[in-house]
């Protein structure tokens, strides 16, 4: 381990976790794009997880956004916490004048990134059925105390942090979608029903002992729960080019976690919310190999050219079920 960075040590300080005359050490984790992340080891003997947001994203393009969205991820956590014990890390404080946030450390023999496990080939529909469920239960719980709609006042924090670097982005790309694309994003934003995450990705996902975890809440919003499934589902698409011999198994946890999703749904009609996640989620098909934010594993062209076909037509021909994304992209894939 070695000295963690001066401006970590002052926030570690500010949460009360570190005394005035001591030091914590730590090791600087890979993965994200805006934040710094360390797992730390406090003297007392502890350990935690740190993270300080980042002013620009590490991304190629110029993608900035405020270090103040620390305060919603922290109080994201707090309220997931309520909703559904067990699916967040516990907050140990957050120091808004540092842009920091501790969390707990998870292990992560005992907890694998999400992510990871795909990569590998591993589809556990069972899993993405709790993935679905578990994000259900949070937009549930936020959904009927709608007073909890002012600790989240983040519009123009996510419009900076995911509606311009996906869909508005995108349209500059592809400019005959371009009112499409900006429709999308318009509907989205004024969609306002509960507490949104905005990045449940499989990297911000760890495989727990008792059921999935979700990271890295940097984008909560108080907006539409369509997105966050869009946004899940999205991934499981992806990943079928990633590790093609698991296409078939990414696939059915794509069926599973949109059942599973859309059955606890009683806030508003299943229907009406799958039709918008249903409609939104091609234009975030396109965002990955056309926004500010690509993915990364998608490099052959041969594979961009077949997120493009799929997502342009789904664009220009909205469907409203997510049966109708999973067949054409099963047909794209030979899955």
């Amino acid at each position: 381990m070695e000295n963690v960075p001066p401006e970590l040590q002052q926030g570690l300080r500010s949460m009360g976790l570190l005394a005035p005359d001591t030091f914590a050490r730590g090791q600087p984790l890979a993965g994200g794009v805006s934040s710094d992340i360390w797992h730390i080891a406090l003297p007392d003997g502890r350990e935690a997880c740190i993270k300080r947001a980042l002013p620009k994203l590490k991304v190629a393009a110029d993608w900035r956004a405020p270090i103040v969205r620390n305060r919603y991820e922290a109080r994201w956590l707090a309220r997931a916490a309520e909703a559904a014990p067990g699916s967040v890390p516990m907050l140990l404080g957050q120091d808004e004048a540092s842009g920091t946030l501790a969390m707990e450390w998870l292990p992560p023999d005992r907890h694998p990134v999400w992510k990871a496990r795909l990569h590998d080939g591993i589809a556990d529909a069972a899993f993405a059925g709790d993935v679905g469920r578990r994000m259900a239960r949070i937009h549930a719980y936020a959904a009927e105390r709608p007073e909890l709609a002012s600790d989240f006042p983040t519009d123009s924090l996510f419009h900076a942090i995911r509606l311009e670097p996906y869909l508005i982005a995108t349209a500059r790309v592809h400019q005959d979608l371009a009112p499409k694309l900006v429709a999308l994003a318009a509907r989205t934003a004024a969609t306002k029903l509960t507490m949104v995450h905005g990045d449940v990705s499989p990297k911000n996902i760890l495989v727990g002992p008792e059921g999935p975890i979700f990271l890295d809440a940097e984008c909560a919003w108080w907006g539409d729960p369509a997105f966050d499934l869009a946004f899940c589902l999205n991934h499981l698409l992806l990943k079928c080019l990633w590790t093609p011999r698991a296409a078939i198994g990414f696939l059915q946890c794509f069926e599973v976690l949109a059942t599973a999703y859309l059955a606890s749904v009683a806030w508003e009609a299943p229907a009406t919310l799958e039709a918008r996640a249903a409609s939104l989620l091609p234009g975030l098909l396109l965002a990955r190999v056309d926004g500010k934010s690509p993915v990364e594993y998608l490099t052959e062209e041969s594979d961009k050219a077949r997120v493009r076909r799929v997502a342009r037509h789904l664009v220009k021909c909205p469907p409203d079920r997510l049966r109708t994304i999973r067949a054409a992209w099963g047909e794209e894939v030979g899955a």
